[in-house]
């Protein structure tokens, strides 16, 4: 069975840069798997927090994880830098499917690529609600 190639950067819409850590290498010498999620959720949250749509704290209305996966391309180790690009592939009523590419230094095709889909829920009862108008507003900005 065939894999699709790397996608590019040009594929994503959005991008954080992070800093790798010495103690993201694990005993092989590159950045352990569970590193990779944890780029993941931070990318997708601080995409959230940036534009305004996530209050930690009070937000009546949360979106909580009910998918992720990560298909790993290349290594990656400390000290290199990273880059997460993020998009949109699928904006539902009350679930929004998140992408992303994890790009080593300045390479132009991803290391890793993910996806991470969010159910959006009233924090009190954690039932799924629609998700709301202004944070749509700002998902289609990055939605391919």
């Amino acid at each position: 069975m065939s894999r699709p190639p790397p996608a590019s950067r040009a594929a994503y819409r959005w991008f954080m840069p992070i800093t790798t850590r010495f103690m993201d290498n694990d005993a092989f010498a590159h950045v352990n798997n569970v590193i990779y999620y944890s780029w993941i959720d931070t990318a997708v949250n601080r995409f959230l927090i940036d534009n305004g749509l996530l209050d930690l704290l009070t937000s009546p209305v949360i979106a909580v994880v009910a998918e992720s996966g990560c298909r790993y391309l290349s290594q990656i180790a400390y000290p290199e830098g990273v880059t997460v690009g993020l998009r949109i592939a699928r904006l539902g009523g009350s679930s929004v499917r998140y992408e992303l590419g994890i790009f080593r230094e300045d390479d132009d095709q991803a290391s890793a690529e993910g996806h991470f889909v969010h159910v959006y829920v009233d924090r009190a009862t954690m039932r799924p609600v629609p998700i709301p108008e202004p944070t749509r507003a700002v998902m289609q900005t990055i939605t391919v």
